[in-house]
């Protein structure tokens, strides 16, 4: 394994025109060991959805369950997540899915018991950061919703504060393109917070700016 500094994925992706499909990508994802995490991670996560997708949603890195079935939003904070898009009328069937990290990092006290979400740190958000935009230059989305705080630092730099621009639409060149953002935050907030309710509706509120985006 190479040191730290040296984590990237690049070497795993596919050239040629095997670049050129979703496909492909998702298939040299399956072997990346750019960086440690693919260790205790059971497999890779890649994105899901059309690549004639309107809006890409970008969140942070896989959780328990995504982990298990290897597919992005497929646990508690993506159901919540299909919630809003809907109520905020933004079909998911037009979105295309993914995370800033691709292997699912945890911390676990013992085998057999729960496994506790960690952070991805900023070197291993980078070593991942080819595999989404190899996403971004294939799907080409209108709009990037940005899904917390994690995804907006692999996005945007490490500066990005979701609770400044939360709701806002922002114009940035990611990765070589010009994009138009709108950041928010990431639905597994909504599912901790005191309020519920009232944290739903600010993640509803924020979608129906990224809608009129699209309108």
């Amino acid at each position: 394994m190479a040191s730290e500094d040296e984590y990237t994925a690049e070497p795993f992706l596919p050239g040629g025109e095997e670049k050129a499909t979703l496909a492909a990508l998702r298939r040299a994802a399956a072997g990346c060991q750019g960086c440690p995490l693919y260790r205790d991670a059971t497999q890779t996560v890649f994105g899901a959805g059309k690549a004639t997708a309107h809006v890409m949603l970008v969140g942070e890195q896989p959780g328990d369950q995504e982990d298990r079935q290897g597919k992005p939003f497929v646990g508690p904070a993506g159901k919540l997540l299909d919630r809003a898009l809907a109520e905020a009328g933004i079909d998911p069937d037009d979105t295309y899915v993914t995370n800033a990290v691709k292997h699912f990092k945890f911390t676990q006290a013992e085998p057999k018991k729960r496994r506790i979400h960690k952070a991805p740190s900023l070197r291993e958000m980078t070593a991942c950061a080819p595999w989404l935009a190899a996403e971004l230059a294939l799907v080409e989305p209108e709009l990037i919703v940005v899904l917390g705080a994690t995804a907006g630092k692999a996005l945007l730099g490490s500066s990005f504060k979701v609770t400044q621009v939360r709701g806002t639409v922002l114009e940035e060149e990611i990765h070589g393109r010009p994009e138009r953002l709108v950041p928010t935050v990431h639905p597994s907030s909504v599912l901790r917070a005191d309020d519920r309710e009232a944290a739903f509706q600010g993640l509803v509120s924020d979608l129906k700016v990224a809608a009129r985006v699209l309108a």
